[in-house]
């Protein structure tokens, strides 16, 4: 056979397969495919933008967010991390009342890095817009193979408390010499990346674990036609969702008077995976059932947005 071609793993590589590999060796998945009607919903999403312009326009992404974030108060138990220990068979479940986003972002350069979109459980359209604004903004100016060396390291010491010692020994010599060996800042150079202030760059808060990973795979490619049927959840949260393209699908509807026709409706395949050993599928149920009345009574999304823009957007749609 004749290699084409042959790239060393850098620290972005390394950080993923490491924690898929960890997530698909320890963890017991279930998933469920979850597709809703969202025709109506997806209608009331174009009003939003009417007397929007440039940064202030909501995507569907951010929306799709706020969607998940109310579904995940409506099932609380997704939005947690999980400890066990299969030796002595103990473990626990740490329920958490922010709700911090793992969200999967390729980035200007064409780079992909998982940002923590913190807090989005107490946010509007408006503030989530603006935060993921400023994270885009932030990471034009940030070093990310700095920036990735700093979260892997400080996992790498957590392991080390751990008691895991021959783990971190192999990741401090798998990332200091080699072919995969890391350049990164040292000295003086890591002293002046250090001195920019973090309001202008990403830092560990910015990509540290989140409480729950949503990816939004339709984004990368609106025009696809297939949905995610399978994803890994990253250790130790217990929940991860993967958002697709609308589709456009043939569902039986129910009229007024009783009679079902077939029509073309718009559907948005979900894939939910959950950890098995945390959550049973009665736990997600609140979680669809939520996203149902969303999707069913979308004119709610009106009230999620900063009550300035709700006066405009009322006044547009009447």
């Amino acid at each position: 056979m004749t290699t084409t071609n042959t790239e060393y793993f850098g620290i972005q590589r390394k950080i993923v397969a490491n924690m898929t590999t960890e997530s698909w060796q320890n963890i017991p998945h279930v998933t469920y495919m979850y597709e809703p009607d969202v025709t109506k919903f997806f209608k009331e999403y174009k009003k939003l933008n009417q007397n929007r312009s440039g940064d202030e326009k909501i995507t569907f992404n951010t929306l799709m967010l706020k969607v998940i974030t109310e579904g995940l108060k409506a099932a609380p138990v997704m939005n947690s991390h999980i400890e066990f220990d299969r030796k002595l068979v103990r473990g626990r479940i740490d329920t958490f009342s922010d709700i911090n986003i793992s969200m999967p972002t390729i980035l200007p350069n064409g780079q992909m890095m998982t940002i923590n979109l913190r807090d989005f459980g107490n946010k509007n359209l408006d503030e989530m817009t603006a935060y993921i604004n400023d994270v885009r903004r932030r990471a034009e100016k940030t070093n990310l193979t700095e920036a990735m060396y700093s979260v892997s390291f400080d996992n790498t010491m957590k392991n080390l408390k751990k008691g895991r010692i021959f783990q971190t020994i192999g990741r401090l010599y798998g990332a200091n010499f080699g072919k995969c060996k890391i350049s990164h800042f040292r000295g003086k150079a890591k002293r002046e990346y250090e001195s920019i202030p973090e309001t202008e760059r990403l830092t560990i808060k910015d990509l540290e674990q989140g409480t729950v990973t949503v990816s939004n795979i339709g984004s990368t490619y609106l025009a696809q036609r297939g949905a995610t049927a399978l994803l890994e959840i990253v250790p130790p949260q217990v929940c991860a969702l993967s958002v697709g393209a609308v589709l456009e699908k043939p569902l039986v509807v129910k009229k007024s008077d009783g009679r079902k026709e077939i029509e073309a409706r718009n559907v948005l395949p979900i894939c939910i995976a959950f950890d098995h050993r945390a959550l049973d599928f009665g736990e997600i149920v609140p979680f669809m059932k939520r996203l149902d009345e969303i999707f069913e009574n979308p004119s709610v999304i009106r009230s999620w947005v900063s009550d300035s823009n709700e006066k405009e957007l009322f006044s547009v749609v009447a």
